[in-house]
């Protein structure tokens, strides 16, 4: 079930069929995501005409291209490599004509691969941002709300410094809702957050460092482009892969197993420890009274949970939720999981998710470790890879966000 959601929003799969049609003048190419590279792949070959640009993505995510070119940088926070694409990428774009034409490759990632400080703030400060940010527990729109408004490409500002051409955003989403103003900050749409909207999450998370970010916020100057901005008029936004089209991929996998599937939702968000023992709860209802399908049955879910790090542990969100799933089902028969990064990489690791199965106790309690301990500690990695339950998959070349899957086997 997982390879085939993976698969569903392969780029050669979900893309060929949104190219726009070629232009009179310039077709230029631009972009940033964990999916752009392999996205530019797949332009080059279906675009007969001249074609030209840059895409940045993630270090390991690179493809071979001929006429665009590839460069990598850091993520989840920024670095140099990453500062300098963007900056070319603003600088390609300008002075360009109404016969020419911008396509602009997004997913999931972007916002930090594509990082180029407004005026009166550096590098740094935006590490920092994102540092604190990582670790507070804000949700991806927070966090892409505040990226936006210290930003000079992103929230619309690329599509604005295009103009008057016409430029086509191709989308990979990796955000609950599918909002492209929100999917990588949403460099080429209309931003229909502020920059006190940006400040209130810094306060809600008692962010306060580093000063020169407080004090560009406050002062709130040359706000991100809105609904109305005429230099958007020429822009366009196509989505070509949602978690949706890969939790459907998903759930046809069950089908034909003989498996119930029941997807919860495209779209969950909230703490990976909590939401994991919702789900346990309603893993254990399937196997109790065959509610809200009878087993063998499969609980799907998508979207991006997020971890408030309190200990000194590794581990992404995804391995936090399963190793949460596991405390909260106590060896409960016959209830296997799985939940993994469509990216590959869980948060900031080399794994994309693990799996645990019904006896993750006994295994556990056999390898001296303390499953609740190991949670508390945030220490989910160590845990499954002392189990050797890690899926470890590398790079994917897409992003449709976290994918968890819950199968309830049938009773006796």
């Amino acid at each position: 079930m997982f390879d085939a959601a993976v698969a569903a929003a392969d780029p050669e799969t979900c893309l060929p069929a949104h190219l726009p049609a070629a232009p009179s003048g310039r077709t230029l190419v631009v972009g940033a995501g964990k999916a752009s590279a392999a996205m530019a792949r797949v332009v080059e070959r279906s675009w007969a005409g001249d074609l030209s640009g840059l895409v940045v993505t993630r270090y390991g995510h690179a493809v071979p291209c001929a006429r665009i070119e590839i460069v990598e940088a850091a993520h989840p926070v920024p670095d140099e490599n990453g500062l300098m694409a963007a900056t070319r990428i603003l600088e390609m774009v300008r002075g360009l004509r109404p016969d020419d034409l911008v396509i602009c490759l997004i997913s999931g990632g972007g916002s930090a691969l594509l990082t180029l400080p407004a005026d009166g703030l550096t590098l740094a400060d935006k590490q920092a941002v994102n540092r604190a940010l990582l670790r507070s527990g804000a949700t991806i729109s927070e966090m892409n709300c505040v990226r936006k408004h210290l930003s000079a490409i992103k929230g619309g500002r690329l599509a604005a410094a295009a103009s008057p051409a016409r430029v086509v955003s191709l989308l990979i989403s990796d955000v609950p809702g599918d909002d492209p103003a929100v999917i990588a900050s949403g460099p080429t749409v209309a931003d229909p957050t502020t920059y006190a909207d940006a400040l209130a999450v810094l306060r809600k998370y008692d962010i306060a460092e580093p000063a020169a970010v407080l004090s560009h916020l406050e002062k709130g100057r040359d706000e991100t482009p809105d609904q109305g901005d005429s230099r958007l008029a020429g822009a366009s936004a196509i989505l070509v892969a949602t978690p949706q089209d890969s939790l459907e991929a998903a759930a046809a996998v069950a089908r034909r197993a003989g498996v119930t599937p029941v997807i919860l939702s495209d779209r969950i968000e909230g703490e990976a420890a909590e939401v994991a023992k919702v789900h346990a709860a309603i893993a254990r209802q399937i196997a109790a009274h065959g509610q809200p399908a009878a087993a063998p049955a499969v609980i799907l879910s998508g979207g991006e949970t997020t971890v408030t790090v309190r200990g000194g542990g590794r581990g992404g969100r995804n391995a936090e939720f399963l190793l949460s799933l596991a405390v909260a089902l106590e060896g409960a028969e016959k209830i296997h999981a799985i939940a993994c990064d469509t990216d590959g990489i869980d948060g900031m690791e080399d794994n994309a998710g693990a799996l645990i199965g019904p006896d993750i106790w006994h295994r556990a309690a056999a390898a001296g470790i303390d499953l609740k301990a190991r949670l508390a500690d945030n220490d989910a990695y160590g845990v499954f890879a002392a189990l050797d339950s890690l899926v470890t998959t590398g790079p994917t070349l897409t992003n449709v966000n976290d994918f968890r899957a819950i199968l309830v086997e049938k009773p006796g």
